[in-house]
């Protein structure tokens, strides 16, 4: 799925990507590494495969852009260090792309582990008329791209059948990206008549 905003083009993935071709930058929001082995450590009865899936989908969508940067709009690891910090920093190692984290509310590893990789580091960033930011939030003159809420959106069918599905939310002056974590939930939005919503159906990206 492509779209124009203020004279710039985007490209939504169904894995919850976006990216932006001028700039050759990939936008991921959410991929909460690190939150499989926090819940297998107190007991929660998660597959170990499931470590694994981030960083595979995390190659797949690399692989489909090949960015010349990889900005994670924040959340880029649920919790503190653990087994997955070290999956990180290979996956970094091997990928050709300058990585840029905006921080997030669960971002509490120290940034000098980030430097270490030369992942940059930044509250937001604001190029040319976008501001780049994890919470949604609206600044005059600027369109805002973020994440925080795991958007979904539910549609009605016959009868009582309905679907959640993961969707990038756009209003008038922000898109909100979904989580691109595999174990991560969501949270259904209603959107105004204004709104636009791009859910992710399966292996694409649907206007709705």
């Amino acid at each position: 799925m492509n779209i124009t905003i203020r004279q710039q083009n985007f490209t939504l993935h169904p894995l919850g990507g976006l990216f932006w071709e001028e700039k050759s930058l990939l936008l991921i929001s959410d991929v909460h590494l690190g939150k499989v082995s926090h819940f297998r450590k107190f007991g929660a009865a998660v597959p170990r495969k499931a470590i694994h899936q981030n960083f595979l989908l995390l190659d797949k969508i690399v692989a489909d852009f090949q960015p010349f940067q990889v900005c994670f709009l924040g959340d880029l690891f649920h919790s503190s260090l653990n087994k997955e910090w070290e999956l990180f920093e290979n996956w970094v190692a091997k990928t050709p792309a300058e990585m840029i984290l905006v921080s997030g509310n669960h971002d509490i590893i120290a940034p000098e582990k980030f430097e270490k990789l030369d992942v940059k580091i930044f509250p937001e960033l604001i190029m040319d008329d976008f501001l780049l930011t994890h919470h949604p939030e609206e600044r005059e003159g600027l369109f805002t791209f973020c994440g925080h809420i795991h958007p979904a959106v539910k549609l009605q069918g016959f009868g009582r059948q309905h679907l959640r599905l993961p969707c990038f939310f756009k209003s008038e002056k922000k898109m909100v990206l979904p989580a691109f974590g595999e174990f991560t939930g969501t949270y259904t939005l209603k959107p105004s008549k204004k709104d636009e919503i791009f859910a992710i159906v399966e292996d694409t990206v649907v206007r709705v």
